[in-house]
């Protein structure tokens, strides 16, 4: 199996911080939370610009520019609902490092991603939906066979097609958390890579139970299959979760630093 791998959340334009750094064309705040997270683990990066309905053409393509620029072409997702955005930013992309991401597509408006992303050689993020959270597993897997006979159909490599079941807050869909691993362990079974925004499963818990929740949470889906996750790679102890999780599952070799590296 591969090195499980981690793509960085924080660089975000819900941040007040990173909104205003793209508001004012301001690479220094975005920089930081790249080489923070960078420094922390991360693989990729995810560039979140928001809906971007204005100049988001030219934002993603600045935003892709500085990031590469600064960190020897570090390999991206491109996190825009504004696909012309998206396109934008897979021009300006410099794959030497690891093919774009484009976050994301699903079964219902947003299936013309995978296309985008066969057309462009690019990885592509497929959420197990159509609209709204899929009432169980059946639903998930249905969704999840439309997208991949989409991007075959497409000519995409499977392997570039990461399926998010959708992770679920704990809090109040406490119930939901064991069939989240059963369809992460179903989309294994079918040789399938997967990810999702895994954070989400803490939300709205006391902020020093977050750390621990997704801790326990990201080394459980590991074992049942889980390949990557959109997550914040400043959270020590989520790292020190997942880097130990690839040595007992194999992923990587073992070293007394094994926590360092």
């Amino acid at each position: 199996m591969a090195k499980f791998m981690v793509i960085g959340e924080r660089i975000h334009c819900i941040s007040p911080v990173i909104r205003k750094a793209i508001e004012e064309r301001d690479p220094a705040p975005i920089l930081k939370r790249g080489k923070e997270q960078l420094d922390c683990g991360a693989t990729y990066l995810d560039a979140n610009i928001g809906p971007a309905e204005k100049n988001g053409e030219e934002i993603m393509q600045w935003m892709v520019q500085i990031l590469q620029n600064e960190f020897d072409n570090v390999p991206l997702a491109l996190d825009t609902a504004n696909t012309k955005a998206i396109e934008a930013g897979i021009k300006v992309y410099n794959r030497s490092k690891g093919k774009p991401i484009v976050n994301s597509a699903d079964a219902g408006e947003r299936i013309d991603n995978i296309n985008l992303a066969a057309a462009n050689d690019a990885m592509v993020i497929a959420l197990c939906s159509a609209e709204g959270v899929p009432r169980d597993n059946d639903e998930r897997m249905a969704y999840c066979q439309q997208m991949l006979e989409r991007g075959m159909e497409a000519g995409m490599d499977p392997e570039d097609m990461l399926f998010d079941p959708l992770f679920l807050v704990i809090k109040g869909m406490q119930e939901k958390q064991v069939e989240m691993f059963e369809a992460i362990r179903m989309l294994t079974e079918m040789g399938l890579k997967t990810t999702g925004g895994l954070s989400n499963v803490s939300n709205g818990a006391p902020k020093e139970l977050r750390p621990i929740m997704d801790a326990y949470m990201v080394a459980m889906a590991m074992q049942a299959g889980l390949t990557s996750a959109i997550v914040n790679p400043c959270d020590k102890k989520l790292m020190e979760a997942i880097k130990t999780a690839d040595i007992i599952l194999g992923n990587t070799l073992y070293a007394d630093s094994y926590l360092d590296l």
